[in-house]
């Protein structure tokens, strides 16, 4: 266990910056491109696991535990590849969650494979690699951590019940962040964003699939249902408040430093990054709204064709064990996605690494659990029509 938690500086929510690039993912995904979608029987490749004892693990940067002393090493995943005598080729490429696609979709879609065992993307990506047929179902006989310590709160979004081809690597809330000393009172609600004196110094997220679920609870509507006109009326709203100039502008992560700054009083934020200001301003607040907030992942998921799927899945149970997911929650500083783990940190004899676990933001208490929710995710006939209306409003 690490004396001292490590954080990232880095977010693992990535917008979607052009129409252009949401538009051809939609596209891709429609009916009308037969050839991309791969069936059951034609996604399994023959599994070298027994005999080729390694695999290909894509991550995103600055996601997983590293050494005090020297950071290429990563204490976790050197005691897996010494227990199981695998070897595991980590290649931290993801950056963005349509570069990553753009960079192997052709591969995927021309039923070839992509060099990789095992990858790391957002679950609203997932749903569409899902929806595609370009991943692998696992076997849950091979994962019995993942059966039994798998927060209940993330088995079984709308876009893969009972998370068949998919596993959570971290997890994560959007809710509000603000300054309470600058605000001078607590913030409770989405409506609360839109208080006068707050005019000019709020800012929303401007990607769409990280910004909507949590307007549509501000409005009462349940994110596990929602319809095309829920995400109208926000848009609807949004712009007024834009017409208006109460909302400053739409960001990616560099909210951070508005929020820092005091630029900005009050914004949609990541829980994982509110973690890291909270280390430098303690008057900067996370909160889940009364009316609720989304909950995330970014899911680990076996593409189409890969050579080490045993491997792969052994590594993910590994990572399920509640001693090893709370040495890398004590880095990462995300929502555990082991709520036993929780046990394992509480019972740490460095008093930092002990208080994570009654970090609310790491392992939500029971109040804040039943505010949460993950939000069905925008099929691939919305995408277009959506993209279109909220890229117009957010300037993209």
């Amino acid at each position: 266990m690490p004396q001292t938690p490590r954080t990232s500086s880095l977010s693992r929510r990535s917008l979607l910056r052009a129409l252009g690039g949401t538009a051809a993912l939609g596209a891709l995904a429609g009916c009308g491109v037969p050839a991309a979608y791969v069936r059951p029987g034609d996604r399994a490749a023959a599994d070298l696991s027994v005999s080729d004892k390694r695999l290909t693990w894509a991550n995103w940067p600055l996601y997983i535990d590293t050494d005090d002393k020297d950071t290429t090493r990563r204490p976790t995943l050197e005691a897996f590849e010494k227990r199981s005598g695998i070897s595991v080729d980590y290649v931290e490429e993801i950056n963005d969650n349509d570069e990553f696609f753009g960079k192997i979709s052709p591969s995927l879609m021309n039923h070839q494979p992509t060099g990789r065992d095992l990858i790391v993307i957002s679950d609203w990506m997932c749903a569409r690699f899902v929806r595609l047929g370009w991943v692998q179902e696992m076997d849950r006989a091979r994962q019995p951590n993942v059966a039994r310590y798998l927060d209940p709160l993330l088995r079984s979004p709308a876009f893969d019940p009972g998370r068949r081809f998919s596993v959570p690597w971290q997890s994560g809330i959007t809710g509000i962040a603000y300054n309470r000393r600058r605000v001078g009172r607590e913030i409770k609600h989405v409506s609360d964003l839109w208080a006068r004196d707050l005019k000019g110094r709020v800012t929303l997220l401007s990607g769409l699939d990280e910004a909507f679920a949590l307007l549509m609870q501000g409005n009462g509507v349940d994110i596990t249902q929602w319809t095309a006109d829920d995400f109208h009326r926000v848009c609807d709203q949004v712009e007024k408040h834009v017409r208006s100039g109460q909302i400053r502008r739409f960001t990616g992560n560099d909210y951070i430093k508005d929020l820092s700054s005091g630029d900005v009083l009050a914004c949609q934020a990541y829980s994982g990054d509110v973690i890291q200001l909270q280390a430098d301003d303690p008057d900067i607040h996370f909160v889940v709204p009364e009316e609720g907030a989304e909950l995330w992942a970014e899911s680990l998921m076996i593409p189409n064709l890969a050579s080490h799927k045993a491997n792969a899945e052994r590594l993910i149970d590994y990572y399920y064990e509640p001693a090893v997911a709370a040495e890398l929650a004590a880095w990462v500083n995300y929502v555990c996605p082991v709520p036993a783990a929780q046990d394992i940190l509480a019972s740490s004899k460095d008093e930092d690494t002990a208080a994570l676990a009654e970090d609310p933001l790491i392992f939500p208490d029971t109040s804040m659990r039943k505010r949460l929710t993950i939000a069905r995710d925008i099929t691939s006939t919305e995408r277009v029509e959506f993209a279109k209306r909220w890229n117009a409003i957010v300037g993209l």
